[in-house]
Parts: structure tokens; C-alpha cells; sequence
């Protein structure tokens, strides 16, 4: 019998749902997932939840970590870290993997484990690999716990760069020119690599971006302006992942759409505009997180260029699948037409980040938009659906 089929205790009926914000992580985000924890921390309703803070460290330690939001702040240009805000140097949280059971456990060496009650609803804020990409959401699958956002092929197909696009091209939805480096290919014969990324180059010309296939935030993306800089991208491209892409410049202007779950299906926000960061070579993790580079919301569109990009924000959500939240990154090219760059199945979520700011711009405010994602994850059963 699955978990959500399984009938309420009285206790369970009558106690407020208990909220999980999973935080922290292993990958190259840990960072900004913190911050993104701090400010759901302090959004989320009290009197209408309680909450389990649970910070996963750099080598991913499951730690009972303070409820204290204001200690999960940037500081001086630096990201805090889960093993800052973690209770213990030792003691782990242990999420039992029976769908009869939402019990959570926490444990240090030397001790007896100590339970401390079901959770009913995880709500994970990890960027990138080994949280944003779809294996954590197949743990809470398995666990039988609902949890907000994109199930686990969503979250899979919008972490990996490649088969994203691959999926978006085969809905009929525009993507740019790329090309990817498999880490097979790069370890059996890098000359041919490079010498078929110069290729592409001469179809499409420079400046190109390398990137790692499976990274959030700008992370490890470099603007390569020829040839002799390519070694130097490629090398921090795959300091973040093995596998990596190379993209053409697209000239035209950076468009941001969120999408949101609603009852009656998902809706696209006011788009918003990223203008061209005098101070950075691109909208890179330094512009976005460090610098808040503004952005513009709602973007400066025509209101037919305002409903096309919501169109294909919404189709981009349901050809890969979405549930939950997304936000789809789009160019406005020369020639006036759309060409998706991304989708983020969860995207940055500080109070600065830029899917917030859309949706408050629509009427949707950050603790509305906390509430609104809690509630369709308590609504929507795990399993196949």
C-alpha cells in the first residue's frame, strides 16, 4: 500500500503539516542553496507549519542544522556553509526509505537515535547535482514523502544541458547552436574534441561559451573569445563536470519567464529582462549572487512578444515534464524571435532572485509563493502519476 493511501492518525489530523527545507548539498551551489534556505526559513508561516531545517554538508552528511534564517546570509561577499549552522560535527538525520513511514531519525555516534517525527512534506532547495537533478527526488519516491518540485525525470532533464535541449527540440521548441564533449570522448582523443569545437566555431563564429553539462547558477561558464583561451575554459568547465557544452553567442536580449502550478495547470509570470552587466563579461554566478546585478521586470515587451514568451515557457514546463515551479531562459534574437537557453526546475529562490521578483510583479508574493508550493506538493500523491 503507498503512503498516500495510508489512513491519518488522530494525531496526524489534528498537528500542523511539518515542512523539511533540505538545504546545503554537495555540489558547486552549496552556497546560494543555504541562502535560498534562509529566506524560505523566514517566509514560510509558523502558525500554519512547523518546520525541520536539515542541511546536507560539502560530503553530504545529512545534519540537524539551527532554525536561525538570519545566520544563512552572504556575509562580506562569503557563502555560508551547512557545517556553520550544523548542531553536530558527527551526529546525522536519517529519512526512513518505508512508504509506511515518514519518520525522520537523528543520530550520534555513542548515542541512542532519537525520532523526531514524520514529515509530511520536504520542500529541497539544492542546486544542482545531487539535489536539483533528480536524486534526491527519487529518495523521497522511495520514502513516500511529497515534496515540491519537478519529480525525477524533470529534475533530471532540466539539470542536464544536453538532454534538456534535446527534448525541447524535439517539441518543436527553438534552441540555439551547441555542441557537447561526453567524458569518454574527451579522455580518448581531446585533439579530436577541440578540433571539433574549432569546427563548430567556424560554422558559427566567436565568442563561444563553454560550460558543464550538469551546473546551475553560471557556475564554471566561460565567454571564449578564440582559439587560445578554449584549453583554459574547457579545463574549468570540467573542474565542475566531466561532461561539458559549448555554446554560440545568440545576439539578442536575456528573457526570464517563471511558470508556476496552479489548480487548473501552470501559468507563466511577467517576463523580466537581464540588461548587459557593465561590470562582468556575462551574467555570470558573481553578477547574479555577489553584485545583484538588476534585473528588469517586467521586461520591456510588446504585449505580443509578452504572450509568446509565456507560450513557450509553459510549453518548455510540460515537454519536460514540470511539476511545481520553473524558470525558462529565453533570447530574444536580432530577428525578434524566441530561442530557449534553459529551464531550471528550481531556480535561484533569494528574495533578489529573479523568479520571485516575476511573480511578485504578477501578484504572487514570496510567502504566497512558499505557501502556494507546500500546498500543491501535500496535494500531489508520489508514485507514478
Amino acid at each position: 500500500m503507498s503512503s498516500e493511501n495510508l489512513p491519518q492518525s488522530t494525531e496526524q489530523q489534528l498537528r500542523k503539516p511539518r515542512v523539511a527545507v533540505v538545504f546545503g548539498g554537495r555540489s558547486s551551489e552549496h552556497g546560494i542553496s543555504v541562502v535560498t534556505a534562509g529566506a524560505v526559513l523566514n517566509a514560510i508561516d509558523r502558525t500554519k507549519y512547523d518546520v525541520l531545517p536539515i542541511g546536507i554538508t560539502t560530503d553530504g552528511r545529512w545534519a540537524l542544522t539551527a532554525d536561525e534564517p538570519e545566520r544563512m546570509a552572504i556575509v562580506d561577499r562569503k557563502m555560508p556553509d551547512v557545517a556553520q549552522l550544523a548542531e553536530s560535527d558527527e551526529g546525522g538525520v536519517v529519512l526512513s526509505v518505508d512508504p509506511g513511514s515518514r519518520e525522520v531519525v537523528y543520530s550520534e555516534p555513542g548515542a541512542v537515535p532519537k525520532a523526531l517525527g514524520e514529515v509530511d512534506v520536504v520542500f529541497p532547495v539544492l542546486h544542482g547535482p545531487y539535489g536539483e537533478d533528480g536524486t534526491l527526488q527519487g529518495l523521497l519516491e522511495l520514502s513516500g514523502v511529497p515534496y515540491v518540485g519537478a519529480g525525477v525525470l524533470a529534475s533530471a532533464v532540466g539539470q542536464d544541458k544536453e538532454y534538456m535541449k534535446r527534448v525541447f527540440a524535439s517539441f518543436g521548441l527553438p534552441v540555439g547552436p551547441y555542441v557537447v564533449v561526453r567524458p569518454r570522448e574527451w579522455d580518448q582523443d581531446q585533439q579530436a574534441a577541440r578540433k571539433r569545437i574549432v569546427e563548430f566555431a567556424g560554422d558559427h563564429g566567436w565568442p563561444l561559451f563553454v560550460k558543464p553539462a550538469r551546473a546551475g547558477s553560471s557556475i564554471g561558464i566561460t565567454k571564449v573569445e578564440d582559439a587560445s583561451g578554449l584549453d583554459e575554459a574547457i579545463e574549468e568547465a570540467r573542474r565542475h563536470d566531466p561532461k561539458f557544452l559549448v555554446e554560440s553567442l545568440l545576439r539578442g536580449r536575456e528573457i526570464e519567464c517563471g511558470v508556476l502550478e496552479f489548480e487548473d495547470g501552470p501559468r507563466a509570470s511577467a517576463p523580466a529582462e537581464i540588461p548587459p552587466v557593465t561590470s562582468h563579461d556575462f551574467y555570470d554566478f558573481e553578477a547574479k549572487y555577489i553584485d545583484a546585478a538588476p534585473g528588469i521586470v517586467p521586461a520591456p515587451l510588446t504585449e505580443d512578444q509578452t504572450a509568446e514568451v509565456q507560450r513557450l515557457a509553459v510549453e518548455a514546463f510540460e515537454a519536460a515534464s514540470c511539476e511545481g515551479l520553473v524558470r525558462a531562459d529565453f533570447f530574444l534574437t536580432e530577428d525578434g524571435g524566441f530561442v530557449i537557453n534553459e529551464i531550471n526546475t528550481l531556480p535561484g529562490f533569494t528574495p533578489i532572485s529573479m523568479y520571485p521578483r516575476m511573480w511578485r510583479e504578477s501578484g504572487v508574493d514570496y510567502p504566497q509563493l512558499v505557501d502556494r508550493l507546500i500546498q500543491a506538493a501535500l496535494n500531489r500523491p508520489t508514485g507514478l502519476r
